[in-house]
C-alpha cells in the first residue's frame, strides 16, 4: 500500500496524477499545511524539508518499506518501477530527466514566487511582481517553443507533462494569457481533458482555500515566523 502525504497544491497534484495514470492504489494522508502539520516530528521523519508530498510505500524495493520525499523523486520512482511514462532507452531517459529537472528548478520555484508576490504577499511590491510575471512569461515561452516541435514536452506523454501541467493551471493568477502561447495552450487543454489528470486534481479539492481567506495564524505558518522559526528537532 502507498501512503501519500498530501495537500491539494501543484506539487501534490503531480503525484496524484501519476498514481491515477498508473492505476495504483494509494491512501491519502492529509498534511494540512495551513495548520502546521508539515512541522510535526512524525512527518519530518519522512520529509525532513517539511514539504509535501511524500510517500511511504510498504512494498518498496526488495519488498521492503520505503519513504520518499520530493515530488520529482516520487515521479521517477513510480514511473521507473512501472516502466511507463519514462523511456527505457538511455537517450530518451536523459531527455525526460533534463526536462523534469527544468520543472523542479525553474517552473515550480519561479511560478511559486510569482504566486507569492502577486497573490499571497500582504505588501504589493511592484518590482517583485514585475520580475516574476516576466520570468513566468519567459518560462511559458520556453515550453511553448518546445511544444511547437512535439505533441508533449519530451515527445511521448511522460512524467514531465504531469510535473509541469499543475503549475500552468494557475496561469491567470500568474498574469499569463495562454493565447500568447498557442502550443502550450493546445497541450494544456489536451492534458486538462485526460481522465486521470482530472481525477488527480480532484483529490481533497474541497480543502483548498482562497488566499484571501487565510487567517493571520495561517499566513504566519505558510510565510512568516512560524514557517521560519520551526526547529526540526522539536
Amino acid at each position: 500500500m502507498i501512503d501519500l502525504y498530501y495537500w491539494p497544491t501543484p506539487n501534490g497534484w503531480k503525484v496524484t496524477i501519476l498514481l491515477e495514470e498508473l492505476g495504483l492504489e494509494y491512501r491519502v494522508i492529509p498534511v494540512d499545511i495551513l495548520s502546521g502539520d508539515q512541522f510535526k516530528p512524525e512527518f519530518l521523519k519522512i520529509a525532513p524539508n517539511n514539504k509535501m508530498p511524500a510517500v511511504i510505500d510498504s512494498n518498496g524495493p526488495g519488498g521492503q518499506s520505503i519513504s520518499i520525499f520530493e515530488s520529482g523523486a516520487i515521479l521517477l520512482h513510480y514511473a521507473e518501477q512501472a516502466g511507463k511514462f519514462i523511456p527505457s532507452d538511455s537517450k530518451g531517459r536523459v531527455e525526460v530527466l533534463q526536462w523534469l529537472f527544468f520543472q523542479m528548478a525553474h517552473v515550480g520555484p519561479m511560478l511559486g514566487q510569482n504566486h507569492h508576490f502577486r497573490i499571497y504577499s500582504p505588501e504589493k511590491i511592484p518590482y517583485a511582481i514585475d520580475r516574476y510575471t516576466k520570468e513566468a512569461a519567459r518560462i511559458y515561452g520556453v515550453i511553448d517553443k518546445r511544444l511547437s516541435e512535439f505533441e508533449f514536452v519530451t515527445g511521448d506523454y511522460s512524467i514531465v507533462d504531469m510535473a509541469i501541467y499543475p503549475w500552468i493551471r494557475g496561469h491567470k493568477l500568474q498574469g499569463q494569457d495562454l493565447d500568447i502561447f498557442p502550443n502550450l495552450k493546445r497541450w494544456f487543454f489536451e492534458l486538462d481533458d485526460r481522465p486521470a489528470v482530472k481525477r488527480g486534481c480532484e483529490v481533497l479539492k474541497d480543502l483548498r482555500k482562497n488566499p484571501g481567506d487565510f487567517t493571520e495564524d495561517q499566513r504566519s505558518i505558510m510565510f512568516g515566523d512560524k514557517q521560519f522559526g520551526h526547529n526540526t528537532d522539536e
